[in-house]
């Protein structure tokens, strides 16, 4: 049993009696798993979510090594966006309400830089903030790394599905070899291992979630006739209105058929297939993980590297031969703690399909009838983002930290709108929730990116 009492850890009477009057009584999983390990001088990396207690985590761990009388940069958090730096910052200055004389600046675009290099002059203990800001600080010269003792990548998973792998390097780049990084992340896919394994020194992971298993996934066949089946899909899809689905086809021609078929039903789908130039699989891949299309149908092949954290659902348009396909298949639902659907199509002549992956998996899956479901008459199957492209990428020097300074101006949208951001060569998508698409589009339109203006237009 681990001890779950701060009182347990080797901390400053002044920092536990703080922690008592602001209503810690004890510590959280993610905090009693990591604090030791933080304390300790590890890096670590620890998957957790908001409002699992991960800025108490962190920041206890920043302000318990901190050299007070000395005036030098020696804590960062970067965030994805100004709201949650914000959050951070304010998080951070409660904690530390024992400390007399600490100095904690908020760093981050789409406000002016006078009052931030008025603030920096006068030096600081940590800084919160951007990534895009950080790293114009650090070009002028007026952000100073070499105290630098604790680096935090906090919602790392975010900051690299907007885009922000290139500044993060940079910015690392210019931080001390002797530092402790430590990389926090709702989810853990691969990219996260590889940029671990590029800023730690080997980290500790800490994961308090259940892992992934069956009972994440709910499972279940529906029984169709063959000629019925595009019909009972519409029919699934109307009736569960996932925000996030992927379909499988076993052939390329009945994966764009399928695509085309929904899209003719009014669904938000596209296909994903070995046909496709790579850069409409980019804009494909791009628009489905940025959720601004909610169903992509694809084949196994195509659907190899896609990475989509939340994937609300996976449907069998037809059953693989191979029960280990199956199995790779659904396991793409059901993650980091969500509970997934998995939903095939099984006709006649499948049921041996059927029965041999209810062999390979031990477990016997529910049969149900497809009339069995409702369908809303009223039912809405618009996607909840809308991607916006702007004909400029890496080659016009395009960062996110651009596009979100030309969005989150004076009088312009809330970062909270903004979602992936994904920069091509020559392209970037950029993910806006659908109520605020028009305005972002206009913003866009009007105001220059690195010094031009660029043509956006709205999928």
């Amino acid at each position: 049993m681990i001890p779950t009492a701060f009182a347990t850890l080797p901390l400053k009477p002044s920092l536990l009696q703080n922690l008592t009057s602001l209503g810690y009584d004890k510590m959280t999983p993610i905090q009693a798993h990591s604090l030791p390990l933080i304390l300790a001088g590890t890096d670590v990396i620890a998957q957790a979510k908001t409002g699992s207690g991960k800025t108490a985590a962190f920041g206890i761990g920043l302000l318990s090594r901190l050299v007070v009388p000395h005036f030098g940069v020696q804590g960062m958090v970067l965030c994805p966006t100004r709201e949650l730096a914000d959050q951070v910052s304010k998080e951070l200055r409660r904690l530390a309400r024992f400390i007399d004389n600490i100095k904690i600046l908020t760093l981050c675009g789409g406000v002016p830089f006078g009052p931030q290099l008025g603030s920096l002059e006068h030096g600081a203990h940590i800084v919160v903030g951007t990534p895009g800001r950080m790293l114009d600080h650090l070009r002028r010269g007026t952000l100073e790394l070499k105290s630098l003792r604790m680096l935090v990548l906090d919602e790392a998973d975010r900051m690299l599905d907007m885009g922000f792998q290139d500044d993060l390097k940079t910015i690392i780049a210019a931080a001390p070899r002797n530092r402790q990084t430590l990389l926090f992340s709702a989810t853990y896919p691969e990219s996260i291992a590889a940029m671990s394994a590029t800023v730690q020194s080997q980290p500790v992971t800490v994961k308090v979630e259940a892992v992934h298993d069956s009972q994440q996934i709910k499972q279940l066949f529906y029984l169709v006739e063959r000629e019925k089946r595009t019909a009972a899909l519409a029919q699934i899809l109307g009736h569960y209105r996932a925000e996030s689905t992927l379909v499988f086809c076993n052939t390329k021609k009945e994966c764009q058929e399928v695509a085309d078929t929904l899209k003719q039903r009014g669904f938000s789908a596209l296909a994903i297939h070995g046909d496709l130039e790579q850069r409409e699989r980019d804009q494909v891949l791009a628009r489905f993980a940025n959720k601004s299309v909610s169903i992509l149908v694809a084949t196994d092949v195509a659907a190899r590297g896609i990475d989509i954290k939340e994937l609300s659902a996976v449907i069998n348009y037809e059953l693989t031969r191979d029960p280990e396909v199956h199995i790779h298949r659904i396991g793409r639902t059901g993650r980091a703690g969500e509970q997934g659907l998995a939903l095939s199509l099984v006709t006649d002549a499948e049921r041996r399909r059927a029965t041999a992956i209810e062999d390979a998996l031990g477990e016997t899956i529910v049969r149900v009838e497809v009339e069995t479901l409702t369908m809303p008459s009223t039912a809405t199957h618009e996607a909840p983002m809308v991607t916006l492209c702007i004909e400029g990428g890496r080659k016009n020097k395009m960062r996110p930290g651009d596009i979100l300074g030309a969005l989150t101006g004076e009088a312009g949208i809330s970062g909270s709108v903004v979602g992936k951001i994904n920069i091509f060569d020559f392209h970037t998508y950029v993910a806006i929730r659908r109520p605020s698409a028009k305005l972002a589009l206009e913003r866009l339109s009007a105001n220059k990116i690195k010094g031009r203006f660029f043509k956006v237009r709205k999928f």
